[in-house]
């Protein structure tokens, strides 16, 4: 088998003979380069390397030997992602601050407790701590300035430059940052004891104007297609199409339909195909699938129909066996999954829609995750030389504990949390109740109206006679 370009730090060194020849193996490569300082030549330096839980990077950096003149950066190595991805993290402690952040040229890093965003930039490979301290000392660059000028922002800012100091040393807590990439090319690093609203990840669709912005797209209104004979046409962005008549025809169950669609990975035209089935004692459901014939993109979910429910819906279901396996099992976008027993918890919005089998949503589940964390080149070196023995330790141990529940060597408990009450599991007793399954109707919190989009929908009549916005409990079970 061909050897990976790019492969983690920890393989790499390992891979170099322990010889006097080593130096000549060295793994970075230097290219002369032109200083933007002084005007003269300096040396870059190149890793390529890969990341654990994340993907391949090139580690860049410059010195020039004439002013001294130093810069350090990364660049997103693998292509450009079919979805964008938003990344919450939840510091709690110390150790927490050690977690690797990958940050992309086009990524926006904020720290939420704080209220600061740093902008797309160079792109940046540090821990949690070094970002803070990254945007501590940027903010102490002009402070003598503003003291002079502006007193009352001087103030603002130290009072800020103070707190960022107490989270670097530990002293305050919790620390909540976040990142924006419409490339979908940062990360934050994960951990398997995670609980819930401690790390987030979710994944979506690029708006035509975030393409645009990546290059991919010419425009967010039109988009160029080059044909076969070379030649480009220009037409408008298929997301404001319609169908000719479409919009009056009655939808026919299991009738497929093709409806035209933008690409989500490089925005050009592309075709939906989709078409509505009725699940048995639940409801109706519309299965798509997005194809592109230009970049290979292709990607299906599963969404409900009907009105929105007024509470949401959870539902436990008891693995006891193989045949429990086999149940057909509806996980909404909106919905969340978890095993208890596994930990394991799996957010709304990080794998979309899904209609398959309590094995398949567990496998598929399992794989996307490990293939992030392990490198398939390597397994002993698994995760490089920036991961811990315990962190190993704890991720063997996590996935053991998973591969045994998808085998259905132990019993546990699925529990499936939708405030859009759009998810389901097969009953193998219907119409009568199952006993292996157990749901419960609640009120969604103020929190996920607001997400869902909701909140705004809801109004009350005031004692003026005023419609407002209806209040909504907080607390969440």
């Amino acid at each position: 088998m061909a050897k990976s370009t790019f492969q983690s730090i920890g393989y790499q060194a390992n891979d170099i003979d322990a010889t006097n020849e080593a130096i000549d193996q060295s793994v970075v490569e230097e290219i002369e380069s032109f200083c933007v300082n002084c005007e003269q030549s300096g040396i870059t330096r190149l890793l390529l390397t890969k990341i654990p839980f994340f993907h391949e990077i090139i580690l860049m950096a410059f010195q020039c030997e004439n002013c001294g003149f130093k810069n350090n950066e990364i660049q997103s190595a693998g292509e450009i992602k079919e979805h964008g991805v938003k990344i919450m993290l939840r510091a709690d402690s110390p150790d927490d601050l050690q977690r690797q952040i990958v940050k992309s040229e086009s990524a926006t890093l904020k720290v939420d407790s704080l209220d600061l965003e740093a902008p797309p930039g160079p792109g940046r490979l540090s821990n949690v701590e070094g970002f803070l301290t990254n945007i501590m000392e940027d903010l102490e660059k002009l402070q003598h300035h503003r003291k002079e000028q502006q007193p009352d922002v001087f103030q603002k800012v130290a009072d800020i430059v103070q707190k960022l100091q107490d989270m670097v040393e530990g002293k305050l807590f919790p620390v909540v940052m976040s990142i924006d990439d419409p490339a979908g090319n940062s990360q934050i690093q994960p951990s398997p004891h995670d609980g819930a609203g401690k790390y987030r990840s979710i994944k979506y669709k690029r708006t035509p104007q975030q393409n645009a912005t990546l290059g991919l797209q010419p425009y967010p209104d039109q988009t160029t297609v080059e044909s076969q004979d070379g030649s480009s046409t220009t037409v408008k962005d298929v997301s404001d199409m319609a169908t000719d008549g479409a919009e009056d025809s009655e939808i026919v169950e299991g009738k497929p339909y093709t409806l035209p669609t933008a690409c989500p990975g490089c925005g050009k035209p592309a075709a939906i195909n989709m078409t509505l089935i009725s699940i048995p004692y639940f409801k109706q459901v519309i299965v798509s699938a997005v194809t592109c014939e230009h970049c290979g993109y292709r990607s299906n979910d599963v969404k409900t129909g009907g009105e929105v429910p007024e509470k949401g819906q959870r539902i436990w279901l008891d693995v006891r066996g193989p045949e429990d396996l086999k149940r057909d099992l509806l996980k909404a976008e909106s919905c969340c999954l978890k095993i208890p027993d596994c930990e394991l918890e799996v957010q709304p919005g990080s794998m979309g829609g899904r209609f398959t089998t309590v094995e398949g949503l567990l496998t598929q589940v399992r794989d996307d995750l490990h293939s992030s964390i392990f490198e398939d080149s390597d397994p002993d070196l698994a995760g490089g030389d920036s991961i811990s023995s315990g962190q190993r330790a704890a991720w063997d141990a996590f996935f053991s504990k998973l591969n045994q529940a998808i085998r259905a060597e132990i019993s546990y408990t699925i529990e499936l949390e939708d405030p859009l009450a759009s998810s389901y599991v097969q009953s193998y007793t219907a119409p009568e109740p199952d006993p292996q399954i157990r749901t419960e109707d609640y009120q969604r919190t103020n929190e996920e109206e607001e997400e869902l989009g909701l909140a705004d929908m809801r109004t009350e009549l005031n004692a003026e006679g005023e419609y407002v916005k209806q209040n909504i409990p907080s607390t969440r079970r």
